[in-house]
């Protein structure tokens, strides 16, 4: 940007000065992780001006699910840019409006094993799937170790439950029934220590359905941590069995509601 001064002595001559505000220029900037609450990344380059807002820049937020909230001066070289919401995968663009050079910031897509939502991915889904939405990831996030080592998937007494779902999106309807029927988050059966765990400082943990179990089990080696013995799914098969996975070979069979079987406990995303 240029500004034009000038100066006249009218007993000798005019002078005409230009001054030149040079543009600022954006060079690096912090990245953003996929599931960062509100992030704030730091933006470096020059000529940055004290007073520097929102106005000042063109921001491009793609997918992610983010806004922008703030730019605030750091120094010359530097300003950070808030935003407020969620980041998911997608592309942050960012330029000053005085300049030419656009930087971009791209929020990875989620994996299985990846560390998200107080546990791990371990299962993204897939199209077909229940509640799959195109251009956007869900899935089950699982925790980080086993609840139990062995632990009965009734509470004591052979009731039907009617948690009787095995599909991928049925475990938690799966556990809210069994809880309603044995009690409320008693830790003394399978649903009811899943609920009551309280990873990363969610409170909808479930214990998974034969369908998600399933997939715990196809990716156990990404997720670690499980033993090769069997684990409870949610999904009853009558008032006396219910089903369970070993998960040494993956067979899965009816079991009786009385035996101790592993738990892990999962959460939807």
């Amino acid at each position: 940007m240029n500004y034009t001064v000038t100066a006249e002595d009218t007993s000798i001559q005019a002078y005409v000065v230009t001054v030149t505000v040079a543009a600022p220029v954006i060079a690096t900037t912090s990245t953003i992780a996929n599931g960062a609450a509100a992030p704030t990344v730091t933006v470096t380059g020059i000529n940055f001006k004290s007073g520097i807002g929102t106005s000042d820049l063109t921001v491009g937020l793609g997918t992610t699910g983010l806004k922008l909230d703030s730019v605030s001066f750091i120094s010359a070289t530097e300003i950070t840019v808030a935003f407020t919401g969620t980041a998911a995968a997608g592309d942050v663009t960012i330029q000053a409006k005085t300049s030419s050079n656009t930087l971009t910031i791209t929020v990875p897509a989620l994996a299985v094993g990846d560390s998200y939502g107080g546990g791990i991915v371990a299962y993204i889904l897939q199209s077909g799937d229940p509640g799959y939405v195109t251009g956007e990831q869900h899935g089950l996030i699982v925790a980080t170790a086993d609840q139990s080592g062995g632990i009965q998937w009734y509470n004591g007494s052979y009731v039907v439950t009617g948690a009787t779902g095995t599909a991928i999106g049925t475990g938690l309807a799966n556990t809210d029934l069994i809880i309603t029927e044995q009690g409320a988050t008693a830790t003394d059966y399978a649903a009811g220590l899943a609920r009551a765990y309280a990873g990363g400082g969610y409170n909808d943990w479930f214990l998974p359905s034969k369908d998600e179990l399933d997939k715990l089990y196809l990716n156990k080696v990404a997720i670690g941590g499980f033993t090769s013995d069997d684990y409870w799914s949610s999904s009853e098969n009558n008032k006396k069995s219910a089903w369970k996975q070993n998960f040494n070979n993956g067979n899965q069979k009816k079991n009786n509601k009385k035996n101790n079987k592993q738990i892990r406990a999962v959460r939807a995303f």
